[in-house]
């Protein structure tokens, strides 16, 4: 049994559940489509979600699959998924993703949304290949961020951002325990892993509506902001009241965002 400590990752993600859940996109529609036609059936009997955290991931699934289980570590983003489903086939259980307890071959699916760089790659591919049944289809995926917006200087704002929270982090001792990867590996990870006989990486596509408060929101939907602020960093010294006052004239009403996400895709 694996033996690393997840609880700086733990201690990252608790504490604002409710923010992370208000903001984050949802998963493109087409996701479902590619990854039924890959795993060859039109409704799964169960889809597995590895790192659910708020359940915005796993709820996509409830009116696409018989079953739906949700794989959380985390209590707070566990409690948050299970107060906003009311899916009866759709379930929750606290687990990590290289040790979820479900049986061999059980899954015609298995999916990572915006998580499987916070895993154990190896142990988490090892798992993956233990629960899908033959033929099943694994999917990570992740989100460009930010969205492409109507005014390229909204983007640029957000990046600047980034860039401000990216030297905080170099500054204040947030990471220190984490366990985490780089998301650009993810797929030649799993080509060298030797679980998965297919696998390829694609771009799909979706829009959402979007405005100032919510880029605002997806910025506090960050681990780390939220840890800096846990740090006893003030919004203003995050960046976050700069970045409000840069966005609401550049965004003054609720606008179209399309949002790009990068799935990497394995068959076992």
């Amino acid at each position: 049994m694996n033996s690393t400590d997840f609880s700086a990752n733990l201690r990252r993600f608790s504490g604002f559940a409710d923010t992370y859940d208000t903001y984050r996109p949802h998963p493109p529609a087409a996701l479902a489509d590619v990854l039924c036609a890959y795993a060859g059936v039109e409704r799964p009997a169960l889809v597995v979600d590895l790192g659910s955290g708020t359940g915005t991931s796993t709820r996509y699934w409830a009116g696409r699959a018989e079953q739906v289980v949700g794989v959380e570590p985390s209590d707070d983003m566990r409690r948050q998924a299970e107060t906003a489903t009311a899916a009866p086939h759709v379930t929750f259980v606290q687990a990590l993703s290289h040790q979820t307890g479900l049986p061999d071959h059980c899954a015609d699916i298995v999916t990572c949304s915006q998580s499987l760089h916070w895993m154990l790659p190896e142990p988490t591919f090892a798992e993956v290949a233990r629960v899908l049944r033959p033929g099943g289809a694994f999917a990570a995926c992740d989100y460009d961020w930010p969205p492409i917006m109507p005014r390229w200087e909204a983007e640029a704002a957000y990046r600047r951002f980034l860039r401000g929270v990216r030297e905080l982090e170099e500054r204040y001792p947030i990471r220190e325990g984490l366990v985490s990867a780089n998301k650009a590996g993810h797929l030649e990870r799993m080509q060298r892993s030797g679980h998965f006989q297919h696998t390829r990486e694609l771009a799909l596509h979706h829009t959402d509506e979007g405005s100032a408060g919510r880029l605002v929101g997806l910025a506090l939907s960050l681990g780390a902001v939220q840890s800096l602020l846990k740090a006893g960093l003030s919004p203003a010294e995050v960046g976050i009241d700069r970045l409000r006052d840069e966005l609401t004239p550049l965004i003054p009403a609720p606008e179209r965002w399309h949002w790009t996400s990068r799935v990497r895709v394995g068959i076992v």
